[in-house]
């Protein structure tokens, strides 16, 4: 089955050429049948690529869903048009009332703030709590993760000593965790942060568990009990070329950046990177989508609590 998104999302073209399953506005109001109601707030700088990277995965499976997009109203985008914001994105106080299977929040490029100096952290912290009652399963990429294990839990994060940039080797700690269903013994995932989460905070928090980790990366996934919520600090739904685009970006600049990690064949970035996380990638999300959300949330989605 399909993703259902807007008629005019850029997303809706690229995601076509690439043969996936889209259904536009237009033809999905024809069809009689309760597609998965999933909210994206996108605290990414770059919207329409963050966008088309959820909603190719989010497509790439068995199940219809229905995307809302989902922007702050105390920080406005810099790097995406006030129109393309207008026309697809919506702000909080339009949806509180609304009940959703469920609930991505993405990174943001501002882990080296602590939280509560963070433009939005007010109103994300109103929403982490909305999402509580109003959400089935909530699913946090990156700084979102971090956010959200701060704000739930208290758990802190750490700066690290260089740019954690690159792709890296993880294996599972909790080996028949429904999450990584189907999942190689060890399996590379992209990670792009200056900071991180401590195990041990983790382990002391009974209401968490750890699914899976990395010597080089450390803890990868989190999850509740029941797995009402989801923490992922790496960003599996990255496309091929966008720790190149950063990587780039930051060398112009002439920052210290350093070549990321198991990315450019021979560390050489005049050639092109290889994807060694898609297969992953698509897994991750599906199990979340199947095992997580469909199998759990109730039919009618008013029912959420």
């Amino acid at each position: 089955m399909p993703i259902k998104i807007p008629n005019d999302l850029p997303a809706t073209q690229m995601l076509l050429n690439e043969n996936i399953f889209v259904m536009t506005e237009t033809r999905a109001i024809t069809q009689d049948i309760r597609p998965l109601e999933i909210v994206l707030l996108n605290l990414m700088p770059t919207k329409i690529a963050t966008e088309t990277q959820i909603s190719r995965l989010l497509g790439n499976s068995p199940l219809q869903v229905n995307l809302t997009l989902l922007q702050t109203s105390t920080h406005k985008s810099k790097n995406t048009s006030k129109e393309h914001m207008l026309a697809f994105y919506t702000h909080f106080d339009k949806i509180c009332d609304r009940k959703f299977d469920g609930m991505i929040i993405t990174g943001a490029p501002v882990e080296k703030l602590p939280f509560e100096e963070v433009e939005y952290w007010e109103e994300l912290c109103k929403i982490m709590e909305w999402s509580k009652t109003n959400v089935h399963s909530t699913f946090h990429i990156c700084w979102g993760a971090q956010a959200a294990l701060y704000y739930h839990y208290g758990i802190k994060k750490y700066p690290l000593e260089e740019k954690l940039f690159g792709v890296f080797p993880h294996k599972a700690d909790h080996k028949n965790a429904i999450l990584l269903r189907g999942f190689d013994e060890v399996f590379l995932v992209p990670h792009s942060r200056y900071t991180t989460i401590q195990r041990e905070d983790i382990e002391k928090t009974p209401e968490l568990k750890i699914l899976a980790s990395s010597k080089e990366a450390g803890v990868y996934a989190v999850s509740t009990n029941g797995g009402r919520q989801i923490f992922i600090t790496g960003h599996s739904e990255y496309d091929g070329d966008t720790l190149k685009q950063e990587y780039m970006r930051d060398k112009e600049a002439g920052l210290p950046v350093k070549v990321p990690v198991n990315y450019f064949p021979d560390d050489d970035d005049t050639k092109e990177p290889i994807v060694t996380w898609r297969g992953h990638a698509n897994l991750l999300y599906s199990n979340w989508l199947n095992y997580f959300v469909y199998q759990t949330t109730p039919f009618d989605v008013m029912s959420i609590c």
